[in-house]
């Protein structure tokens, strides 16, 4: 693997992982390293850093549904197109071309089932382009890249023997 996909991984993992940490690791200078992390911004190899929040530990629920879009392709640019508009909704965190029953993947959040409905009713659904939807709102999260959000209770049982 080279140096540029080691440090991608480290970061991918851990973004607040300092250039010095990773020079650390992967025993190379740190000027180096921060060289490379400049470059992978620049190209946009490295869109952004995220920080994943488990928002149900402060009391904030909010709402994140997944919705299967079905899509009438346009004649020379296909789907890219509507995922474009479909991407500029702010409620939309996520968008993905899917294979199978459906042509498009979309993620997107809301303060309450209701804003989501509307959303769907009144944005996604009455753009030319598509022509049904799906609508499958999260009940619970239990993993999302790689943190488990929450760890498993120790069996505090005692063991019976004979």
């Amino acid at each position: 693997m080279n140096l540029e996909k080691k440090i991608l991984k480290l970061l991918e993992h851990d973004a607040k992982m300092s250039s010095k940490t990773i020079a650390a690791i992967l025993d190379k200078d740190e000027n180096v390293i921060k060289e490379i992390i400049e470059k992978l911004e620049k190209d946009k190899i490295i869109l952004g850093y995220n920080t994943i929040i488990n928002w149900e530990r402060l009391g904030e629920d909010g709402v994140t549904a997944m919705i299967d879009v079905k899509v009438a392709p346009e004649r020379e640019v296909g789907f890219e197109k509507v995922a474009e508009r479909i991407c500029r909704f702010p409620e939309v965190r996520c968008v993905y071309l899917m294979s199978g029953t459906y042509d498009l993947s979309v993620v997107v959040t809301g303060e309450t089932m209701k804003d989501i409905a509307w959303f769907v009713s009144h944005r996604l659904s009455t753009l030319e382009q598509v022509q049904s939807t799906v609508t499958h709102f999260v009940l619970k999260r239990y993993k999302q890249d790689d943190f488990i959000f929450e760890e498993p209770e120790e069996d505090k049982r005692l063991v019976v023997s004979p």
